[in-house]
């Protein structure tokens, strides 16, 4: 049986992404997502429209409306009332990715491309986390992000799995 089927809506790891400036990373984002067995709210206004062929080519068929749910606005996520930890991926946060043991329901935050998000959706953040970056880099492209901490999340799922 697939364990996705047996899994209720708030034990499935979400990537909630804020406002997305450039389609082609959303598109990507889905297709990570979908690998990694994660949802993925996007939280409007987007800076194109939602059926922009770049955003379709980069997710491919990867992502289905199951795993999408669209919000119109930051108002509109909140009032859906999902459970579990909202987790801030943040250049400034000061607890590194690492760290954290990353729960189920929890739901992984990206900000937009060009300004991350706003001090009303920062403060809403249970947790706020940076990527380590040895080489020196200040930031990575946010698909990139999400992926990477989507990838740390499904690393510890699997330490825990016992089946």
């Amino acid at each position: 049986m697939d364990k996705r089927a047996t899994m209720s809506v708030s034990q499935r790891m979400r990537l909630v992404v804020f406002q997305p400036d450039i389609a082609g990373n959303l598109g990507a984002m889905l297709r990570s997502a979908a690998c990694f067995d994660a949802a993925v709210d996007v939280i409007g206004p987007c800076g194109f429209a939602l059926s922009d062929k770049a955003l379709r080519r980069a997710a491919l068929d990867y992502a289905g409306p199951q795993d999408v749910r669209y919000h119109v606005d930051w108002a509109a996520f909140r009032a859906a009332g999902d459970p579990g930890r909202l987790v801030l991926l943040s250049t400034g946060a000061q607890t590194s990715l690492w760290q954290p043991r990353f729960r189920p329901e929890d739901r992984l935050l990206v900000g937009r491309e060009t300004g991350g998000v706003p001090d009303e959706v920062r403060a809403a953040a249970d947790l706020a986390v940076r990527i380590p970056m040895p080489g020196g880099g200040r930031s990575l492209n946010v698909g990139v992000a999400a992926a990477i901490a989507l990838a740390e999340v499904a690393r510890q799922r699997a330490g825990a799995d016992t089946g």
